[in-house]
């Protein structure tokens, strides 16, 4: 199936007389006739759902289509994108371990990376995603367990060369993850250019009506474990919690590592989507297809007018031409980039706060890739704990402004933009 089919087909197919929709499992248990029977799920002998905290129908239908999507063969929802970002890399590394890192990351999850983290013994090396060759070698060290990067950053929508650094991490034997948030299965499947595990903010543009927050993590079921076991021991060695199951070994690359996220970390972290955001998820990412068009469509034109405005400082869209990353993006995003689009206004970070207060149908929020224009400056919300210098060495400007362009109609948009524009 194409793209826009399995939107609305991946994941499930109901049987004669059962729901067209996936249902909501709203349970916290399930009921087994024998102990036994239920022994075996706890023993990973059986597939099945004994506690919602694991596991949970509706989630794993859900996760379903987005490993379809993406091309993988096995995903697992989380809460949010943050646990996502956190799961995936925990997975792999623990404390007095290393992780090298696009420094080009959303603000959330350098401060995941760089304070919380760091806290559990876990060293980060951050770099360029623009280094050298050289410098990127530099990064690795023995003890480096995973590498991670988004596809467009968040909000600097630098386009990461995921063949680059799926190169350079597979050859120190271990995986690339990436955060596919903005660009979504839709206009680009890292997969297909050497990624390993990918990961998403369900929140934005999959669950895309601002109703459930949530994150996936998928994985490509590619890259060998056991080929670098000395590297993975919570895969490729028994895990006594689990009478000894070595998760490389019983469910083989297409499983080990989402196994051991959901029967491990989920198990004692219990970071698990509700089943009732899972659901709007799904409904979310029914017209996925059809709303990621649109909002390529309408920022690109809006692009293109804040690119003519004679107030607008500077405009970064990968999709624009002449863009730094405009060649890059041909390469990974052939049918559109994202709705995202960052600038900054003449005058600074004052003219960027004036500018804000004058718009009447774009809203400032948190918020990005939803159905809405949203606003937001990120020097003084969203990466409001980094300095000047951590900010510009993320890609992100202190006057910068992201502006999350939305399905309506464009040319309501850029009027909005146009007046807020006079006023200040």
């Amino acid at each position: 199936m194409r793209q826009e089919t399995k939107c609305i087909e991946g994941g499930y197919t109901p049987k004669n007389g059962e729901p067209r929709l996936i249902p909501i499992i709203q349970s916290t248990t399930f009921k087994y006739d024998t102990s036994e029977d239920m022994g075996k799920l706890f023993d990973l002998e059986a597939s099945g759902y004994f506690y919602t905290r694991l596991q949970n129908p509706t989630n794993d239908l859900v996760a379903a289509k987005i490993a379809e999507l993406e091309g993988g063969t096995a995903a697992m929802l989380t809460s949010s994108g943050q646990a996502a970002s956190f799961f995936s890399v925990f997975n792999l590394a623990g404390c007095g371990d290393h992780v090298v890192v696009s420094s080009s990351i959303y603000g959330g999850t350098f401060n995941l990376f760089n304070v919380t983290m760091r806290k559990m013994g876990i060293e980060f090396t951050f770099v360029d995603p623009e280094c050298s060759d050289e410098e990127l070698e530099a990064a690795f060290k023995d003890n480096t367990k995973c590498v991670f990067g988004e596809t467009i950053a968040n909000p600097a929508l630098i386009v990461l060369d995921i063949e680059r650094f799926a190169k350079a991490a597979h050859a120190h034997g271990v995986p690339l993850i990436v955060d596919n948030t903005f660009a979504t299965p839709i206009n680009c499947r890292p997969f297909e250019w050497g990624a390993d595990i990918v990961i998403h903010s369900t929140t934005k543009y999959m669950d895309g009506h601002d109703a459930s927050v949530g994150g996936v993590i998928v994985d490509s079921g590619k890259f060998d474990w056991m080929a670098h076991k000395d590297k993975f021991p919570g895969l490729c060695t028994p895990d006594d919690s689990y009478h000894g199951i070595t998760y490389a070994e019983k469910f083989g690359n297409a499983g080990a590592y989402i196994t051991k996220a959901t029967a491990q970390l989920m198990r004692d972290l219990g970071s698990i989507q509700a089943p009732m955001n899972a659901y709007l998820l799904n409904l979310g990412l029914e017209s996925l297809a059809v709303r990621v068009q649109r909002h390529c469509e309408n920022a690109a034109n809006v692009a293109k007018f804040l690119s003519e405005n004679p107030k607008v400082e500077y405009v970064t869209y990968p999709g624009l031409e002449g863009d730094k990353y405009y060649e890059r993006a041909k390469k990974y995003l052939p049918n559109g980039t994202c709705g995202v689009i960052s600038f900054g206004i003449k005058g600074g970070r004052k003219a960027a706060e004036e500018f804000m207060k004058h718009l009447k149908l774009a809203i400032i929020a948190t918020h990005v890739a939803d159905a809405h224009t949203c606003v937001l400056h990120p020097a003084s919300s969203t990466h409001r704990q980094l300095t000047d210098e951590e900010l510009m060495a993320g890609g992100v400007r202190p006057d910068m402004v992201r502006l999350s362009v939305g399905i309506e109609n464009a040319d309501d948009i850029i009027e909005d933009l146009k007046q807020a524009l006079e006023s200040c």
